[in-house]
C-alpha cells in the first residue's frame, strides 16, 4: 500500500519541557494510521532554554524530525508562517507547541481531509484555559468576522490541516507579515471546523503578553477590514459638520446680543478637547493602517535561520 506523506509543524519558544512528549503523542496517533508518512517540523524562535537540545537530541535518531532555528525570535506571527510554508507534505497539520492543540485530534483533521476537504480547521468553542482570556478572544473573533470583507471562520487558533494546493496559493500571495487564519478564509475554500475542548497549559507559561496580543488582533482588523477607516472618515465629517454649526450659531449669536453674549471657558474647553481626542483616535486607527503598508513595502525577510537539521 502507498503511503501518504503528511507534514506537521510546531513553532517554539522555550518550550523544553514540552517539544518531547509533544514529539512522542504525535508520534503515538501517526502509528495508529499506517498508510501516511510523516515529518515533523519544528521552527523554533531562539529559545534561551534547553528546547533546541532536547530536539536535537531526538532528530539525531529520528530524521523525521526536522528543525529550523532563528537566529533571533521573530515573533508568533512571523515564525509559524515561515514554517508551515516549508513544508513538503500532501498536506500540512499546524499544531501550537504548547500541547494545548491535541495530537489525538490528528486522524478527525486526516479524515476530513481524504473525504475531500482542503482546509479543516479545529475550533475551540470552550476552553480549560482562563475563562477571562477565553471570552475576549470569543468577542474578537465575532467582532473581527462581523466587520471583516470576507467571513472569517471564528474560535480557531490556525489549529488545523491545509492542503499542499492551499499552501501553493499561499506561497504564490508572499505576504511578510500575514494574518495567516484569514489570509486561508480570503482564499475563499470550504473549511470543515473539527470542535474540540482546549486545555490547560499542563508545563511552562505562556509567551503571548499584551503586545503580541494587540498585534495579532490589530493585524486582523487591518488585514481584513476597511471599516475602522471608514468610521473614522464618517465620523470626521460628522464632527466637522457639528464643529461647522456650532461656530456659526456662536457667530450669530455674538450679531443679535453683542453687549450681553460672552463666550465661557468651560465650553470652548470641551469643545477644544473634545475634537482634540476624536483627531487622536483617528489618527492612531489610521497609523495602523500605515504601519501594516509599511511592513509589507519594505519587503523584509520573513525570518533569517541560524540552522536547518535533517533537511
Amino acid at each position: 500500500m502507498t503511503q501518504r506523506f503528511i507534514s506537521i509543524i510546531s513553532p517554539s519558544f522555550n518550550e523544553e519541557d514540552n517539544v518531547v512528549p509533544l514529539f512522542e503523542r504525535v508520534c503515538a496517533v501517526m502509528a495508529t494510521m499506517p498508510q501516511f508518512d510523516f515529518e515533523y517540523l519544528f521552527i523554533d524562535n531562539a529559545s534561551t532554554d534547553r528546547t533546541v537540545e532536547r530536539l536535537k537530541a531526538i532528530a539525531a535518531h529520528d530524521r523525521r524530525l526536522k528543525i529550523i532555528v532563528n537566529t533571533r525570535n521573530f515573533g508568533p506571527v512571523r515564525s509559524p508562517y515561515w514554517g508551515i510554508i516549508q513544508t513538503t507534505g500532501e498536506a500540512t497539520i499546524y499544531l501550537a507547541g504548547d500541547l494545548q492543540d491535541p495530537p489525538e485530534l490528528i486522524p478527525q483533521l486526516l479524515a476530513a481531509w481524504e473525504s475531500g476537504y482542503k482546509v479543516v480547521m479545529a475550533i475551540k468553542p470552550t476552553s480549560e484555559a482562563g475563562r477571562v482570556t477565553h471570552a475576549l478572544r470569543r468577542l474578537y473573533y465575532r467582532v473581527l468576522d462581523r466587520i471583516s470583507d470576507v467571513p472569517l471562520t471564528r474560535d480557531t487558533t490556525g489549529f488545523g490541516l491545509y492542503d499542499r494546493s492551499v499552501l501553493d496559493q499561499v506561497r504564490a500571495i508572499n505576504d511578510p507579515y500575514p494574518y495567516f487564519r484569514g489570509l486561508i478564509d480570503e482564499l475563499g475554500h470550504t473549511v470543515c471546523k473539527v470542535p474540540f475542548v482546549q486545555p490547560r497549559r499542563l508545563r511552562g507559561v505562556t509567551k503571548n503578553n499584551f503586545y503580541s496580543l494587540y498585534d495579532n488582533a490589530m493585524l486582523g482588523v487591518v488585514s481584513h477590514s476597511l471599516v475602522p477607516l471608514r468610521l473614522a472618515s464618517f465620523a470626521g465629517f460628522v464632527f466637522g459638520g457639528l464643529s461647522l454649526l456650532a461656530a456659526v450659531a456662536l457667530f450669530v449669536a455674538k450679531l443679535i446680543w453683542w453687549d450681553h453674549f460672552t463666550a465661557g471657558l468651560a465650553p470652548i474647553a470641551i469643545i477644544l478637547f473634545f475634537m482634540l481626542g476624536a483627531v487622536l483616535l483617528f489618527i492612531g486607527i489610521l497609523g495602523e493602517y500605515v504601519g501594516s503598508t509599511h511592513t509589507y513595502v519594505q519587503r523584509r525577510p520573513v525570518v533569517v535561520e541560524r540552522e536547518r537539521i535533517n533537511f
